[in-house]
């Protein structure tokens, strides 16, 4: 598995855990936030954004999720999407 692929794994767990918590619990935002980042991210998976620079939305999101976890101290969702930010930086690293 390429970093592409792992790339858009996690941009279809993003999607799927804002449609969730959009149905579960009525969230616009997460729904609206997983949709943004998500066409951000296939931007760069498509090749229309320059592949390498992903990594910085990347670790935008590993700041945001981990600071939503340390304030809620709430493993769903913050921890889980914390957990595969850093699954999604460093798999690629670790596969070559």
């Amino acid at each position: 598995m390429n970093a592409v692929n792992i790339l858009w794994v996690y941009i279809i767990l993003m999607v799927a855990g804002g449609l969730m918590g959009f149905l579960k619990a009525g969230s616009k935002a997460s729904l609206i936030a997983s949709t943004f980042f998500a066409v951000i991210l296939s931007l760069f998976a498509l090749g229309i954004l320059p592949f390498q620079h992903h990594v910085w939305v990347l670790l935008f999101l590993l700041v945001f999720f981990g600071m939503r976890l340390a304030k809620s101290k709430k493993f769903m969702p913050n921890g889980l999407m914390l957990i595969l930010t850093v699954l999604a930086l460093a798999l690629p690293r670790l596969m070559h």
